[in-house]
């Protein structure tokens, strides 16, 4: 059975640091892609970055290169997304979804799996 499980999320001050894990079971994961989105109350849910067996890192929105980093543990079944700088409008849920595919889509529809999100709150 496949599953994915976000943690890490939590209340932070602005400029503070969090970094989410995504742990996965159940899949064997020779060709895949594994991204991070988030979603605001009220807008809709958007692509941050994937990783992949084939392009390495990819990040979908300006807004967090150079903040957010992906990357997959030592054992291939864990991805991470570090979050530096964290401003207000970085409060979402964060969600790691996955797709067994070289393909790396920056929508929600690319992805079949999904985790059950976890909350990231940026507040003075």
């Amino acid at each position: 059975q496949y599953r994915l499980v976000e943690s890490g999320g939590g209340l932070v001050q602005p400029g503070e640091s969090l970094r989410l894990s995504c742990a996965i079971s159940g899949f064997t994961l020779d060709t895949y892609c594994v991204a991070w989105f988030r979603q605001a109350p009220g807008k809709e849910r958007e692509g941050l970055a994937s990783i992949s067996s084939r392009f390495g890192d990819i990040y979908f929105r300006e807004s967090v290169k150079g903040r957010f980093t992906i990357s997959e543990g030592d054992a291939w079944n864990r991805v991470y997304l570090e979050m530096k700088s964290l401003q207000p409008e970085d409060t979402a849920i964060y969600y790691c979804a996955l797709e067994l595919s070289r393909h790396c889509s920056a929508y929600p529809s690319g992805y079949t799996h999904w985790g059950q999100g976890t909350q990231v709150t940026v507040s003075a």
